[in-house]
């Protein structure tokens, strides 16, 4: 259960209020409509403890909390709960419609917004002013946004085990930290991934993953290569567990070089990845006729021949694992310092508040704030109309469409409402 698909909905603006003053010995009383409060946010939480994403399957429609509506004598409605949803660390979250990365959660506690809630509404107290004395005109709540994203779980290792099914990893793993993963001798005893600590002294530690066993054709989905290739994503480096005896057949050079093809497949990033030989089951008799053939395959190249079950091998193996650890650590930090990064957000001109083109005799007009402007609009509110072109005027759509041509009596759209076109109506 390491991808899922839901959908959020954060909660809507609460509507604005209009009331006026009504008190003994208070005639004319004045405007007192309150705000609408608030709606909740949609939030991704990273939990440490959580390894799934079953909880969601079960649950993929996930909403915040409504604002409450403003009321008399100036009383505010209450924000909305946010939705607080608890993801695993090493969690990716993706709008499903654009595939778009939104956040990639890699630290505990780590959050991200995936659906803002709507504001909530002006009462009409807010709109009195020397002109405008007596407002009968309130601004709705804004709608929640609305959306549907993808969760794909990557766990985080510093090492990960790679291999051919029945390769030994998962015995490794349980020989090397104090995981306990299912062992037994068929292969594809592993079908998720498992993570233990190795310890090499106090203070001197790093996260190993067990990744379950690889196959041919893995990188187009064979058996579970997909689910199981992008946790290797995560790693910092390899151990390419070989199995040396080869009893079931399999040749370990060939299982090798057909492994690291499966990797640059599904991405070419994976073969620069550093990588340490394990030469596993040497305690077996039928390891020795391959032993000096594999290492004239390597070459020079540094293999360590290992027994994940006796342990011999084991704590050179994971000793030089966390010393190129080190290195590759201090080589980041050494780059990180060396790196200079500019503001190119300071050089950027502004983004447009809004966009206007014409369509088949219709003046289309898009933007963030001129959809809130409509959407918080009573269109049954005449007072409401002549606000909401004030605030059009205001950020300079009005002239914009007078620059563009628009006539009396054409069309204009703003999300999903049309409108005609009058002068008349400024004032």
């Amino acid at each position: 259960m390491d991808t899922a698909r839901i959908q959020v909905k954060a909660g809507n603006g609460g509507n604005g209020c209009i009331s006026f003053r009504r008190e003994k010995y208070v005639p004319r009383g004045g405007p007192d409509g309150g705000d609408g409060g608030n709606g909740g946010n949609v939030t991704l939480a990273a939990t440490l403890g959580m390894s799934t994403l079953i909880d969601l399957r079960h649950n993929p429609r996930q909403v915040a909390e409504n604002g409450g509506h403003g009321t008399g004598k100036q009383r505010d409605g209450a924000d909305g709960t946010d939705r607080i949803i608890k993801v695993p660390v090493g969690t990716i979250v993706k709008d499903f419609n654009t595939d778009q990365i939104l956040a990639d959660l890699t630290e505990p506690d780590e959050t991200v917004v995936v659906a803002r809630g709507g504001i909530g509404g002006k009462g009409n107290s807010r709109f009195k002013s020397s002109t405008f004395q007596v407002p009968r005109v309130a601004e709705k709540g804004e709608p929640g946004e609305e959306r549907e994203i993808s969760l794909e779980v990557k766990l985080i290792a510093d090492v990960g085990l790679v291999g051919y099914p029945n390769a030994g990893k998962s015995t490794l793993l349980s020989r090397s930290s104090a995981a306990t993963p299912k062992i037994a001798s068929y292969p594809f005893t592993t079908l998720i991934p498992n993570l233990g600590v190795v310890r090499i002294d106090q203070e001197q530690n790093f996260v190993l993953a067990d990744i379950p066993g690889l196959i041919e054709g893995a990188h187009k989905g064979a058996g579970l290569g997909h689910q199981f290739l992008r946790h290797i994503e995560r790693t910092k480096m390899l151990i390419h567990v070989i199995d040396l005896s080869a009893i079931d057949g399999r040749d370990p050079i060939k299982d090798y070089e057909q492994l690291n093809l499966e990797l640059e497949h599904y991405n070419a990033i994976l073969t620069e990845l550093p990588q340490i030989i394990a030469l596993n089951k040497i305690d077996m008799p039928e390891a020795e006729a391959n032993l000096a053939r594999v290492q004239d395959f390597f070459g020079k190249r540094k293999v360590f021949p290992i027994s994940a079950v006796t342990g011999e091998g084991v704590n050179a193996l994971m000793q030089q694992a966390y010393r190129s650890l080190q290195y590759l650590e201090a080589k980041a930090r050494e780059q990180a310092e060396t790196t200079i990064t500019f503001e190119h957000e300071l050089l950027q001109e502004p983004r447009a508040r809004f966009e206007l083109h014409k369509t088949d005799d219709v003046f289309v007009i898009t933007g963030d704030e001129p959809k809130r402007a409509v959407v918080m609009t009573d269109m049954e509110n005449e007072q409401a109309l002549m606000l909401l072109f004030r605030k059009l005027k205001k950020m300079g759509v009005i002239n914009a469409l007078t620059r563009s041509g628009v006539k009396e009596g054409d069309t204009i759209q703003i999300d999903e409402f049309q409108f005609t076109y009058s002068p008349k109506i400024i004032k």
